[in-house]
């Protein structure tokens, strides 16, 4: 049976997009909803130009109140009915409530190779730390950020003259290239690790 997916995003949804694309033919899943806590988030009109149906639950329409923003979020996605929820540059940490509640069903995509730097501003940490390489992870949401099991990385040499954003393009490049596999491997409940 086909599963659905639902698409968190809160910006331009470039990952979004190459998910939305690989989700044909013979592709065990097929996009749902693509949801966004940022109502002009560029990636909304990219769904929907791509036939995808989008919604919008405002974080800041809950000033703070985490539990209403996220009984909110679960309210719309649930309506879609998806078996996997995968975040795509969604920029919201969420509770364990709402972790728990769709537990063994969700993706993220960190742009590191964790558990190397979790949270914010990976390239510029990995930069610093002399580091050889850095890169993407794909990983099962858990409650611990940026911790759950990991199902797939891909790895970008880092060159002497790289900036944090010169790096996060390279490695950009490579989260379009492992989402969509490991998102269809997930989707044919096959959490074996995969290295690109």
């Amino acid at each position: 049976m086909t599963k659905r997916v639902a698409i968190l995003i809160s910006g331009g949804g470039s990952n979004m997009v190459r998910l939305v694309e690989s989700m044909v033919g013979d592709h065990p899943a097929r996009p749902c909803l693509v949801l966004s806590n940022v109502p002009d988030a560029g990636g909304l009109q990219k769904a929907r130009d791509m036939g995808v149906p989008t919604a919008v639950v405002d974080h800041r329409a809950f000033k703070g109140d985490r539990e209403g923003f996220e009984k909110a979020l679960i309210s719309e996605i649930d309506a879609y009915q998806p078996d996997i929820i995968a975040l795509a540059g969604f920029m919201r940490i969420l509770t364990p409530v709402f972790i728990d509640y769709y537990a063994g069903r969700m993706l993220n995509i960190h742009p590191s190779l964790l558990p190397k730097y979790r949270g914010l501003d990976t390239h510029a940490r990995a930069i610093a730390a002399g580091d050889a390489e850095a890169g993407c992870s794909v990983h099962e949401v858990t409650a611990e950020l940026d911790g759950g099991p990991i199902l797939g990385q891909a790895r970008v040499a880092i060159d002497a003259d790289d900036t944090p954003d010169t790096l996060a393009a390279r490695v950009l490049e490579q989260e379009h290239r492992l989402y969509p596999a490991v998102l269809r491997r997930f989707a044919s409940d096959d959490r074996r690790r995969l290295d690109l």
